[in-house]
């Protein structure tokens, strides 16, 4: 781990010379590319030099130890030596995993798609209270929303919603969020005041880029419709809506929510690409033998991960055996702390696997 270190050491001192090059400064992608590294090794380096300046302080209190007479010097020394080898420990534990394998998509922005399963309009309506969740969610972190198409059933729900999430670190916190969550509540139409459980299907999937998938137009049919629903202003008016259909595969995009037609084509080829993207992934994942994969599961769509129970206000995260009375705060976006313990887990069982 320390050989990997100091080489990691000397590419960032040699990343810091190039950004500092006229040459590369005056390639503005070079540029970007490199500042990008540059910034992805600072938490490393900064923690190592950390851990590097602790263990200077443990030899210099060994040494006082075994060279000094006068008592209080040499009570000091232990006090000293004491708190630092506990820092120690705990930066040799934030160093293993600032270098387990990074997710090359975690700073990549992304493409929720979030559809109501079982039952009815309950489902559609908890479909539309988790896409505002992750909307305050990522109000709360500093990025964007944009929808891109979306399916109303005419009493406030949605019977699917495909949106895409942009900042820095989307896919890193999002990921975690493919799967099935299950809803446990009394429906507003429920006479009899039974509970009735539904379920909504999260997929998350990280923006593909040209260079990641190559789409071959001849593969694809292109169909132009009319908009449905609250369009307004010429939306609904004019066949600005478009259905992309993927021949080899049958997946289909359909996007209605901008005037343009063109601009509703780009939206649906963007989400094609990321779900091209996404099974190229998944074949990689599969490769992966099953005792390696990490508890949390690898965000298959049809994995039951999360449970909303409102009569208890009551979330259990099935994957992590985790379960919390926050329920409102968490359908407020407030999802920083199930994701973080989420996160924790995850590494933990990738740092058994690397032992």
């Amino acid at each position: 781990m320390f050989e990997r270190l100091e080489g990691l050491i000397h590419r960032y001192e040699e990343l810091g010379h190039r950004l500092n090059d006229p040459a590369v400064i005056g390639d503005q992608a070079q540029w970007q590319k490199i500042m990008r590294e540059h910034a992805s090794l600072t938490p490393v380096i900064e923690t190592y030099q950390q851990y590097k300046a602790v263990k200077a302080n443990i030899e210099d209190s060994l040494t006082i130890l075994e060279e000094e007479s006068d008592e209080e010097l040499r009570q000091l020394a232990k006090e000293e030596l004491s708190q630092s080898r506990e820092q120690l420990e705990r930066l040799e534990h934030e160093l293993k995993i600032l270098l387990l394998p990074k997710d090359p998509n975690d700073e990549k922005n992304v493409y929720v798609e979030i559809r109501a399963g079982a039952g009815g309009d309950e489902a559609a309506l908890f479909a539309a209270e988790l896409f505002r969740m992750y909307g305050r969610y990522a109000e709360r972190n500093g990025w964007r929303v944009e929808t891109v198409s979306s399916n109303e059933n005419g009493i406030g729900g949605l019977k699917e919603i495909i949106f895409m999430v942009q900042g820095q670190g989307a896919f890193s916190k999002l990921k975690y969020e493919s799967g099935v969550h299950r809803v446990q509540r009394v429906p507003a139409t429920e006479s009899g005041g039974r509970i009735h459980t539904s379920t909504v299907t999260v997929a998350v999937l990280p923006e593909a880029e040209d260079v990641d998938v190559e789409i071959n137009m001849n593969d694809v049919r292109v169909d132009v419709f009319r908009s449905s629903g609250n369009g307004g202003q010429s939306v609904n008016t004019t066949d600005s809506a478009v259905r992309v259909t993927h021949i080899p595969t049958g997946i289909v995009i359909s996007c209605q929510d901008e005037k343009s037609q063109l601009k509703n084509k780009d939206k649906a080829l963007k989400v094609l690409r990321a779900r091209l993207y996404e099974i190229e992934l998944r074949k990689q994942q599969e490769a992966v033998s099953a005792d390696r994969k990490s508890q949390v599961g690898t965000g298959d769509r049809s994995e039951k991960i999360r449970t909303y129970n409102f009569p208890q206000t009551r979330v259990t995260d099935h994957r992590v055996k985790l379960t919390t009375h926050r329920l409102e705060e968490i359908l407020d976006g407030d999802l920083n702390e199930l994701i973080e313990y989420i996160i924790t887990v995850d590494q933990a069982e990738r740092l058994k696997h690397m032992e």
